[in-house]
């Protein structure tokens, strides 16, 4: 698998992942040299290449003059991400867009959850550009694949989790008091959270709108919600 952009690379140095190599634009200075010197001091092997030649590891343009080659990305098992009495897990239910699953991890990373569960099919996966996109959160944080996210549902529920879709039409999420095991279930780009899996969750959510869009970006309203299980942690 490939990690590209600077951001990306310098959080997996960070992480005890096995780095086969990194290749850098000849003439590296600032956070490129940075790069350099923390592989360097890891016993990462560092290969200097033209511009070209990483364009052709990249062919979108967007390595920033850096490229690293590890492993296959490895999911975790579901039970791998469940945490004790204070845990959250946030669920993708169809986020198909590589940015937005990228954003998902990130702001899930950023809020402290246990982890991300992602479906087998009809949702993106954990790529290159999902890494890039996170700015190298999912270097930091557990995701899980599962057959699918009703399945997941059923299962941390019997582990004790208060299961929440991010949905239109639901109770305020500003009159719940998100504590204890949360997971929080955000919807596809163009469907949001599926009839059957807001029927599984204990309760659906909702943030509200006084402008004239009626809804909002999934990373956007997972980042709401995180933080108001962060704020209900913090007994504000």
């Amino acid at each position: 698998m490939k990690t590209y952009g600077r951001n990306a690379v310098l959080e997996l140095l960070k992480t005890d992942k096995t780095i086969e190599k990194i290749l850098l634009e000849r003439g590296a200075q600032g956070t490129l040299g940075k790069i350099f010197a923390e592989a360097r001091q890891k016993g990462v092997r560092v290969q200097f290449a033209e511009r070209a030649a990483l364009d052709r590891e990249c062919p979108e343009g967007r390595h920033q003059g850096v490229v690293a080659f590890t492993s296959e990305f490895r999911y975790a098992l579901l039970h791998e991400l469940c945490g004790g009495d204070e845990s959250l897990i946030v669920l993708c239910d169809g986020i198909e867009d590589v940015h937005n699953l990228g954003s998902v991890i990130r702001v899930a990373e950023c809020a402290g959850a246990d982890g991300v569960v992602i479906p087998n099919a009809k949702g993106a996966s954990v790529t290159a550009a999902v890494v890039r996109i996170s700015a190298g959160a999912a270097e930091h944080i557990k995701v899980a694949k599962v057959s699918s996210v009703n399945y997941a549902i059923d299962e941390l529920k019997k582990l004790g989790y208060w299961v929440y879709a991010l949905e239109a039409g639901g109770e305020s999420i500003y009159d719940n008091r998100l504590t204890g095991k949360i997971a929080l279930v955000v919807g596809g780009e163009d469907s949001g959270v599926k009839r059957l899996t807001r029927e599984k969750c204990d309760k659906v959510l909702s943030l509200p709108l006084f402008g004239k869009v009626n809804s909002l970006n999934a990373s956007v309203a997972l980042g709401i919600a995180a933080y108001e299980v962060v704020r209900a942690r913090l007994g504000k």
